[in-house]
């Protein structure tokens, strides 16, 4: 098994990326319709606001195989910055062999070194895979619903 490599993603990784953004997006259970326009738009925005957080891309040797977001936000509750791992996805070929772990035990170092107190994230009811990872890396379920309003769009 070659070295697991996790390096800041760059924009000559946008088509990879986007491969496996796709993947996710429509990935079960919480599958969703992937519109490639805005997820390419989105990631440009991303990329030219480092403060609001990074993409890095998870490899097996040179091969990428997944990638990881972290979001920056502030936080009352927190006490001050919070992040989100907004996305974590693995191609499938290259599950279970410890990288998502790796990944967030990564994501979670680049946090503390950016002064964030606490990490969210979201998983997909039925994704049980994705839940126990999480769980054994710590994070908590706390009985809370996540709500989301869209401002900007109608078809939402």
């Amino acid at each position: 098994m070659s070295e697991l490599i996790i390096r800041e993603a760059a924009t000559a990784d946008e088509p990879e990326l986007i491969r496996m953004m796709r993947l996710l997006a429509e990935q079960e259970p919480g599958k969703i319709r992937f519109d490639e326009a805005a997820a390419r738009a989105t990631l440009l925005k991303f990329w030219s606001l480092p403060a609001f957080g990074a993409i890095w891309v998870v490899c097996e040797g040179s091969k990428p195989i997944g990638y990881v977001i972290l979001t920056i936000g502030f936080s009352f509750e927190f006490h001050g910055h919070d992040a989100f791992i907004d996305e974590l996805y693995i191609d499938a070929g290259y599950r279970r062999r410890g990288y998502g772990r790796q990944a967030v035990a990564f994501l979670e170092k680049r946090a503390r070194e950016r002064g964030v107190h606490a990490v969210h994230l979201e998983v997909d009811r039925g994704n049980d895979p994705a839940f126990e990872l999480y769980r054994r890396a710590g994070y908590e379920d706390h009985d809370r619903f996540l709500m989301t309003k869209w401002l900007d769009r109608e078809d939402h």
